[in-house]
């Protein structure tokens, strides 16, 4: 038998790390948490010091048996598991569940797991950190306080199979006031007056933009803009002044869990539960041609932007190497504000190991981000962009007109790494060639009404960004935030922008009316902190939760005795009923949604509901929907069966092969042609 034992949480670590160490090491997958509060009730004593009394979690008695085998047999027991709050609960629990002697078991974590970190962890060792695993019991107790008191009531008041949550509850509220602003918004009427000027010796106009006297005047309407147009009749426009200086655009901070799901969201089109699903993908590793699994990114899991000096050193080379001397930057990096430092930003492990090097390697989702957080860290270690910039202050009149340019004189990280609006030259490239003794003509007045924009729907991107700002959760709540509240149909996402349903302003109201201090995002930001401080070891964890539990307790009571019942209207489809021919109801069942006849109890017709999934069918043209078979087994048919009798197991991409011209499907980490003899993959 191997002489030490290695527990990490997942297969995909156990295959990375097996390759760094030898045959004196043993390497097993945790699969998780082991231990967790039961399901069936609160499980936290709540008369003596809200103690939690976790159990072994269905399943994973088998397991533990085999790793109290493994660990009873080796000489040292290292637990291996992520290093957050998180990771260091569940090796406090893996140390509790397998009975392990703590002179024998030893805490190890690596930021990114490579050969050189893995080594170096094992050569310093330390115990359980307490204090990490108090913050991480106390979210957990809290968290089930508020679900496990809220929740019943919810499903006796509205109905069953809703839920409460500490944040997820914020983050409701969140969306529902930015649809109230939405509502409550009136549009304002505005105009704006360009004037197309041509320039002595120039063929392409200058376009210069009203701002008013000496000071800035607002265009409220058509009578504004006409009177204004009146008395610019005749007159010279002339060249007050033009100023020419540089600009400078600040390089890019390196991903952080947030920025990391905000900008995938914009440039790749993903979720967050998508962004960290791949990235959780390319930190465990990944098998590269070549070299075998590696692990390709930081932990994915971090608020901080501070990067290893190794690291630094090695992208400085690379970029000396690669892009000049004069790309090299001087970046300063850090936690954002109110944030807890544990970690490196997400970078690549290897700044050498481009995306263009392994593309063979790694499937289309995982280039991209992958594409995304290499650029985005190479550009933070480079030089700012410059520019030059030009602006002019023309006078007709009374009236003063202004213009700016801009052009990239030195592109720096942009050579690397672009953002919307990016652009290497806005304005007229001529304006700074300008002076008071250039001859200007009018050539026209653009006069252009518009009216005033209510803010936007939030987006995942969006909400992200505001739970960062307001301090609600923390790098690694924000993706399950918004699938918990998704899954409940509480919001409903179309195109990017994320909808409150009619029953998530049930709960909403609910949760705002009964249960204020939940919702408050000053409350929730404050707890936090708190929970920051028992990591710290500042705070004793049973003090928060003591402290929370009796005003949890007596608002629940009130809610029970006070709150009436609510009914929810169920969505209309566009499906008749063909018994009465009354349009069907969406509802939810236990097993999810199907169509049902609004007429019950005069007619009981229901019918499956199927999902569409936006590719079209390549048989006749209809909508591919999701169908299950008899046992429950997923497939993929078209919705005018049985007239058209496709079906595929596998989910069907729009994309045709560009080989043969069948049709392809999604299948692991590939997507494969279905065409017989054909074989292509990407």
């Amino acid at each position: 038998m191997a002489k030490n034992l290695v527990i990490v949480e997942s297969p995909a670590k156990v295959k990375t790390i097996k390759k760094f160490l030898g045959s004196d090491y043993e390497v097993a997958a945790s699969m998780g948490h082991v231990r967790d509060l039961p399901k069936s009730r609160l499980g936290i004593d709540v008369e003596n010091g809200c103690e939690p009394k976790y159990i072994t979690i269905r399943g994973k008695g088998e397991l533990l048996a085999k790793l109290r085998k493994s660990a009873k047999s080796a000489d040292r027991v290292y637990l291996a598991t992520d290093p957050d709050r998180e990771g260091e609960a569940i090796s406090w629990h893996l140390m509790t569940a397998l009975g392990l002697d703590p002179e024998k078991m030893k805490r190890i974590t690596f930021n990114e797991i490579t050969k050189n970190a893995v080594k170096a962890s094992l050569k310093a060792p330390r115990g359980i950190d307490m204090n990490l695993v108090d913050a991480q019991q106390a979210r957990r107790v809290l968290d089930r306080m508020v679900g496990y008191r809220i929740s019943p009531l919810l499903w006796s008041k509205v109905k069953r199979g809703l839920s409460a949550g500490r944040v997820q509850s914020v983050a409701l509220r969140i969306i529902a006031d930015r649809e109230n602003e939405i509502a409550a918004f009136v549009p304002t009427e505005y105009w704006t007056l360009d004037a197309e000027l041509m320039v002595e010796g120039e063929k392409k106009a200058l376009t210069a933009h009203f701002y008013g006297t000496d000071k800035k005047m607002p265009l409220e309407s058509q009578e504004d803009v006409e009177r204004i147009c009146r008395e610019l009749e005749g007159e010279t426009f002339a060249i007050e002044e033009v100023r020419n200086s540089t600009r400078t655009k600040k390089a890019p901070q390196p991903f952080t869990t947030s920025t990391l799901q905000q900008e995938a969201a914009k440039t790749l089109n993903f979720s967050t539960s998508r962004t960290m699903r791949i990235a959780q993908q390319l930190y465990e590793g990944v098998d590269i041609e070549g070299e075998g699994t590696v692990g390709l990114i930081t932990y994915l899991r971090t608020d901080s932007t501070r990067v290893a000096a190794e690291a630094d050193a090695a992208a400085k080379a690379y970029i000396a190497e690669n892009y000049g001397e004069a790309s090299l930057g001087n970046p300063v990096g850090g936690a954002v504000s109110g944030g807890q430092d544990a970690h490196e930003a997400i970078r690549p492990t290897d700044i050498r190991r481009t995306p263009a090097l392994i593309k063979e390697s790694l499937s289309r989702e995982q280039l991209r981000l992958y594409q995304l957080i290499w650029r985005r860290f190479t550009a933070s270690r480079m030089a700012n962009a410059v520019y030059d910039t030009s602006s002019a202050r023309i006078r007709a009149g009374q009236y003063i007109f202004t213009a700016a340019a801009s052009r990239l004189a030195f592109a720096g990280f942009l050579d690397v790494y672009q953002e919307e609006g990016d652009e290497k030259t806005t304005g007229s490239s001529f304006l700074s060639k300008l002076s008071k003794e250039s001859r200007l003509s009018l050539a026209e007045l653009k006069k252009e009404r518009h009216f005033t924009q209510p803010p936007a729907h939030y987006t995942e991107a969006s909400l992200v960004h505001a739970m960062e700002e307001l301090g609600i959760g923390r790098p690694s709540t924000y993706a399950p935030t918004i699938s918990t509240i998704l899954a409940r149909h509480y919001i409903t996402k179309e195109q990017k922008n994320l909808y409150i349903t009619e029953l998530g302003e049930v709960v909403n109201d609910i949760m705002c009316r009964e249960f204020p201090q939940i919702v408050d995002d000053h409350f929730t930001a404050n707890m936090e902190t708190l929970l920051d401080g028992v990591a710290d070891g500042n705070v004793d964890w049973k003090t928060i939760v003591c402290n929370f539990y009796p005003d949890l307790e007596e608002a629940v009571q009130k809610a029970e005795r006070e709150l009436e019942q609510v009914e929810i209207a169920e969505e209309e489809s566009d499906v008749t009923c063909e018994n009465c021919g009354r349009k069907m109801v969406i509802k939810y069942g236990p097993h999810g949604k199907f169509l049902a006849c609004p007429g019950f109890p005069d007619c009981r017709n229901t019918k499956p509901y199927y999902e569409r999934i936006g590719v079209k069918c390549p048989l006749c043209g209809g909508e591919l929907v999701v169908r299950r078979t008899r046992k429950g087994r997923r497939y993929y048919g078209c919705e005018n069966s049985p007239a058209c009798d496709f079906i595929s197991w596998g989910r069907p991409v729009e994309e045709r092969c560009p080989k043969c011209g069948s049709y392809m499907i999604r299948r692991g980490s590939h997507i494969v042609c279905t065409g017989e003899n054909c074989g292509y993959k990407e």
